[in-house]
Order: structure tokens, then sequence, then C-alpha cells
């Protein structure tokens, strides 16, 4: 259910990729003031044309945000777009209230550091929201959505995709899995969903299919599952042919452009409840 920031205020906290702006929009649209806050390294710099106010921090500037919302009187605030954990573990900058966080921490996987810095910005009288509150038509939705209908070994290389990417995502790893013919190539960690691909299609060649499912206990106030055009330009190096995702739960970033690229590319579209 989407919330309504009573005072007409929300807070973003910006990573990379399309989201920010995509929430930043759909934000102003509704006739919401936005409060920005950028990663610097991450966040591209055209969301400042897209808020009201934009003020860059490096990450793990934790009480910086904080004091950004306060000041602009911020009650509400979403997450959108990643940070790269690889330059999150070479670049970060932790301030106080990242050590504040961090030495309250018994995990450091993602999901028990992301609950830990919403508790934290809660505790402030700013209570982090779910983007997609504001994003629900951006969310995949269920069925054959581009490309060639799936073969039947296709479809058990998505259902074994899918297994194994609920283990994956209950040790709190990754989200995205490339089988090709009842064979697992790669598991998504640190490198990315990209690279993931990559390295999947150079073992098992052309033909293999990739699936990105949200881990199950996915809090979808963060780190949601998303696929855009660039996933399919990486498909495309390594002859990858079919992209499953998992519905209602994965964000489409450019969806026409998305369906448009994978009906020319011949590749496979599925969304998968």
């Amino acid at each position: 259910m989407e919330h309504a920031p009573p005072d007409g205020r929300i807070g973003l906290i910006a990573g990379n990729g399309q989201l920010p702006l995509l929430f930043a929009r759909a934000a102003r649209a509704r006739g919401l003031e936005v409060v920005a806050v950028a990663h610097k390294g991450e966040t591209d710099p055209a969301l400042a044309s897209e808020v009201g106010s934009l003020t860059w921090v490096r990450v793990g500037q934790v009480n910086r945000i904080q004091k950004a919302f306060v000041a602009a009187g911020v009650k509400q605030a979403a997450m959108a777009g990643g940070i790269g954990r690889v330059k999150a573990l070479s670049e970060a900058r932790p301030d106080l209230g990242a050590v504040r966080i961090i030495s309250r921490l018994r995990s450091f996987r993602d999901d028990a550091l992301l609950r830990a810095v919403a508790a934290d910005f809660e505790s402030r009288g700013i209570t982090i929201i779910a983007p997609t509150d504001f994003l629900g038509e951006v969310l995949c939705p269920e069925g054959h959505l581009a490309g060639p209908e799936l073969s039947p070994t296709q479809q058990q290389d998505v259902a074994l995709g899918r297994e194994v990417a609920a283990l994956l995502g209950q040790a709190d790893v990754g989200q995205t899995v490339v089988v090709h013919q009842g064979h697992v190539l790669a598991l998504e960690a640190v490198e990315g969903t990209d690279e993931a691909i990559r390295r999947g299609g150079k073992l098992g060649g052309a033909g293999a299919v990739v699936v990105k499912r949200c881990k199950p206990q996915q809090d979808l106030r963060f780190d949601l599952p998303a696929a855009g055009p660039r996933t399919l330009e990486v498909m495309k190096e390594v002859g990858a042919r079919v992209l499953a995702l998992e519905a209602g739960r994965t964000v489409l970033l450019d969806a026409p452009e998305l369906f448009a690229n994978a009906r020319a590319a011949g590749i496979t579209l599925v969304g998968v409840r």
C-alpha cells in the first residue's frame, strides 16, 4: 500500500542505476517534494534535475544522510538503487553513524545490515519505506513477456535456476543463477549480475538460461532484483537465450525497450510467480 507523507515531502537515498530516477519522477508526479541524498561514484548526476534538493555523500556516511533529512524535515524515505559491492568494500568512508550501526550487528550479511540501517533511521524519526510503494507499475508481470516460447528443456532450466536461486538467497549471497541444460554454470556473489552472466555464458556456451529472484526472506524496502536493457546486452555478449524473472518482485527498467530488444534479439523473457 502506498505511503503518503503528511507534509508532502519524501526522502530518497539514491544508489546506482535508473531506479532513483524512476522513483523521483513517480514521487514528483504525486505532488511530492523529493529530498535526495546521492552516493559519489554510484548515483547518476542526472538525478539533480529530478529532485528538489540533492546532497552528495560517500558510501558509509550515515550521519550525513540523516542530518540532511532532519534539516529538510523528512519523515519518510526510500532506498532506491544499489551500491556496487566491490566499490563499497574498497571506497567506503564510514562515519560515526555507520560505526554505531556496525557495532550492533551480529552478522554483516546484506539483509542484516540494511535492516539495521533502517532501524537506525527510524530511531531518529525517519521511516524507511519500500520504493515500490510509488513504483508498482514497474514490477515484472507474470507470464511470457517477449521472445520465443520456452522449450521443455528451458522450462526445466528455469525451474532448476529458481530452486538454486532460492538457496542462494537464503544464504544472503546473491539473486542470479545461470543454467544450461541442467547444469548450474554461475552463481552471483560480490561481482554482481552482469559478471555472473558473463562467467556462466563463457563456461556453458550459447543457450544459457538466466534466472533472477528475490531472497526467500526479502525485505521489500531494499535490494529488489532488477533487469533492464543492459541485462539483455550482457546476455547477447555470451549468447544467453532466456531471462526468467520473479513476477511481482522484480523491477523492470525501461520495460518497453527491454521487451522490444528481447524480441529483436530472440531472447525469451518470462515472469514467474
